[in-house]
């Protein structure tokens, strides 16, 4: 039962309570409004939307406008990149709506983020170079087979509350890598190479290693280049400031564990060893879990066995030349999902997932609604 608490009302009539909700809902957040004012709005007006959703699906936000702000950081990095990705997005979202798939999943993005993905790491991997039109052949068939992969395994893992993730971004990337092999005529492609521990030659250079924090948030887009990379940050702290601190932190603790192991120091310097632990880190702190201090020290240990997961997966798979992709963050955070204990307390229904500090609102609320109703019942 919701009820309103003295506290809130008072709060409420404060001056910095009514200017975080003009911005809550309206640029910052889910952006709940939009899609009230867009609701009788025609298909084609909608379609740019739902697009930029699933845009920034891909980092766990869910706000349009920080959609927006990432293709533009994508364009700049790479045009090419860019456009694959723009046409990877749309291609899984109007497959999903000629599937009939929820309406509220494809207006949520959440049928766009992993065909934007395939389509991002077609292009990194492509050995043919930038603007090799006949790669678009793939990405259009891979974005959409994404949303096959999706529906089947949302079906399947929703009796256990757990969402599809990125799974079928990572099955569908493998199944075309493996299928098409880097001697392909048409669509070759540079293979993998183990992420293995080994002698490095060179001194660490500590700015580098810094610098690869930010760089680790991109590479979740496949971006290695500082300037888009801090904009997609940017992106990120529009919609959520607890999460972007969380992708950060998680970037750090994955470098941390590349350290650990001593793994190649270019994987320290472009990000590449962060991004999976940046993942692990926002997927638990405060998106399905309300933050507090024992879910932030939960989120860390999920950010390091994201981390290692991720190095021992670039190891084992890199030998036949395939990439480790985010099977690392993906599976440690599925698992992360299904604890019992007290922890359990702190979990957040799928369907009811919003931003960190909606969620964190939202529990208070429901707490103090609680404590209410238990009071009034009291004789």
């Amino acid at each position: 039962m919701w009820m309103e608490t003295k506290l809130e009302v008072e709060v409420s009539g404060s001056h910095v309570g009514s200017s975080r909700r003009v911005l809550d809902g309206l640029i910052t957040g889910d952006m709940e409004r939009l899609d009230k004012f867009m609701q009788d709005r025609g298909f084609v007006l909608r379609l740019p939307v739902w697009v930029l959703r699933g845009v920034s699906r891909v980092i766990l936000a869910n706000n349009p406008l920080s959609g927006a702000v990432i293709l533009a950081a994508l364009y700049w990095a790479s045009p090419w990149q860019g456009l694959l990705g723009t046409l990877g997005v749309l291609a899984s979202t109007l497959t999903a709506v000629i599937m009939g798939q929820d309406r509220s999943d494809v207006s949520g993005g959440l049928h766009g983020f992993n065909g934007m993905l395939v389509s991002l790491l077609m292009g990194v991997f492509s050995s043919a170079g930038d603007w090799y039109w006949w790669l678009l052949l793939p990405v259009c068939l891979g974005s959409a087979t994404c949303v096959f992969l999706s529906s089947g395994l949302s079906s399947f893992l929703d009796r256990w509350d757990l969402p599809a993730s990125v799974f079928p971004f990572n099955t569908v990337i493998l199944l075309y890598l493996l299928c098409t092999g880097s001697n392909n005529p048409y669509f070759p492609h540079h293979p993998a190479v183990p992420g293995a521990t080994g002698l490095n030659n060179t001194e660490l250079v500590a700015l580098q290693v810094i610098q690869g924090i930010p760089l680790g948030v991109g590479q979740i887009y496949a971006c290695g280049d500082l300037g888009p990379s801090l904009l997609i940050l940017g992106a990120v702290v529009l919609y959520s400031p607890l999460l972007a601190v969380h992708a950060l932190l998680g970037s750090a603790i994955g470098i941390l564990a590349g350290l650990s192991v001593a793994v190649h120091h270019e994987s320290l310097y472009s990000g590449l060893s962060g991004f999976n632990g940046a993942l692990g880190c926002m997927l638990v702190g405060g998106l399905f879990f309300t933050f507090s201090w024992r879910t932030l020290l939960f989120a860390i240990a999920s950010a390091f066995l994201s981390a290692y997961a991720d190095i021992a997966l670039k190891n084992w798979l890199g030998t036949v030349g395939l990439p480790a992709c985010s099977w690392g963050a993906t599976s440690v955070s599925t698992l992360m999902l299904l604890l019992s204990g007290s922890l359990e307390t702190y979990r957040i229904p799928t369907g009811q997932v919003k931003a960190p500090e909606l969620n964190l609102r939202t529990r208070s609320q429901w707490q103090a609604g609680k404590t209410e109703e238990r009071k009034s019942t009291d004789v």
